[in-house]
């Protein structure tokens, strides 16, 4: 404990007293399943354990049977009811496949990551069970992806498949208490793309990485689903302390995830797909320059001078974020949206040269 930041210690503090008092309210733990994922030797489970309201009015999520209906639930509310919660640390935990059981418990921030070997599972997606100690038992969606698998796809969210259209500083506080999770704009062509891009290969996995929270992704989740895009699991990130500072590295969390993907699936290639706005370019190509062996592609969605604005306060890419392709190397390919990233993404997969524009 000694070793905990101070900003750590204050947030445990403070959980420690809430969740007493919000139970003496009428509040219980809730497990909030995350798609989780796999190969034929390895699952990883991923969830929280959180206090949730009982209010009559909104009892259509309370009864919500399974992921798929809490996240339906979730999606016709303001942002700001997906954070109203405590999270439970700290709690036993048991996830069921079929006849096994394998337990667990929460980490301080109420999350489950179960990392689970010799699971039984075949490839392809399954349903398995999380259950919490005084609270009910939740389905969880896994994604087994086969050994044989070599091609996967990799994409951020925020302004490269949805568009919030405000300004980065107030992204956090416009989604969590303003806007519905029906009101995201999806980028045109690009669910299209993805499918494409899946399509190649039988089985081959997508992620989405971010740098969001947790706490809004069954609102990302119908989000998706709404516009097409293929499942897969979502790598989000926790914006509260760590144990070593106040924040986390948004961008070190991008490193880290891709550097565990590339670990735990050693033969897939990685079509990568990200903006402008932000880091990514300079992400990927860092990891495709350390592992051009395990990336097929990096695929760079350009925003408009005014997208630019709300992402960084300027109307161009930053010196970390602009965009200009290697003429050797690992494939990359840049455009609007979907529709122009599709044909040039399609070209270098297939084996080609990125037309004159994009090279």
């Amino acid at each position: 404990m000694a070793g905990t930041h101070v900003a750590a210690r204050w947030e445990d503090s403070f959980h420690r007293r809430l969740t007493p008092y919000l139970k003496s309210r009428g509040w219980r733990p809730r497990t909030i399943p995350y798609i989780g994922y796999g190969s034929e030797s390895f699952l990883r489970v991923l969830g929280r354990v959180v206090m949730g309201r009982r209010i009559e009015a909104e009892s259509h999520v309370d009864n919500a049977a399974t992921a798929e209906e809490l996240a339906e639930a979730v999606f016709t509310q303001r942002g700001w009811r997906s954070y109203i919660t405590a999270p439970v640390g700290y709690i036993p935990v048991t996830v069921r496949i079929g006849d096994a059981e394998y337990r667990t418990r929460t980490d301080r921030s109420g999350y489950i990551d179960l990392e689970i070997r010799d699971h039984g599972l075949p490839p392809g997606w399954h349903d398995i069970t999380i259950a919490t100690r005084a609270a009910r038992p939740e389905t969880a969606r896994v994604q087994v992806v086969g050994d044989d698998v070599r091609l996967g796809l990799v994409s951020d969210l925020d302004d490269t498949v949805m568009v919030t259209s405000v300004p980065r500083p107030f992204i956090a506080i416009w989604n969590t208490f303003v806007r519905h999770g029906s009101a995201r704009r999806v980028v045109p062509g690009m669910a299209a793309m993805y499918d494409e891009v899946t399509a190649r290969e039988p089985g081959a996995p997508t992620f989405y990485l971010s740098t969001g929270a947790w706490n809004i992704m069954p609102t990302l989740v119908q989000v998706l689903r709404a516009g097409g895009y293929p499942a897969g699991a979502m790598l989000m990130t926790d914006w509260g302390p760590t144990n070593t500072g106040w924040f986390r590295s948004g961008q070190e969390h991008k490193r880290s995830a891709l550097r565990r993907l590339r670990k735990e699936f050693p033969n897939i290639r990685w079509v990568l797909v990200g903006d402008d706005g932000q880091h990514d370019p300079m992400i990927y190509r860092e990891f495709a320059t350390e592992h051009p062996e395990n990336v097929a592609a990096i695929a760079i969605r350009l925003l408009t001078p005014g997208e630019q604005v709300l992402a960084h306060g300027t109307p161009v890419a930053t010196i970390d974020t602009m965009w200009t392709p290697m003429t050797k190397g690992v494939p990359e390919v840049s455009g609007a949206d979907g529709t122009e990233l599709a044909p040039r993404l399609r070209r270098v997969l297939d084996g080609g040269q990125a037309p004159p524009s994009q090279a």
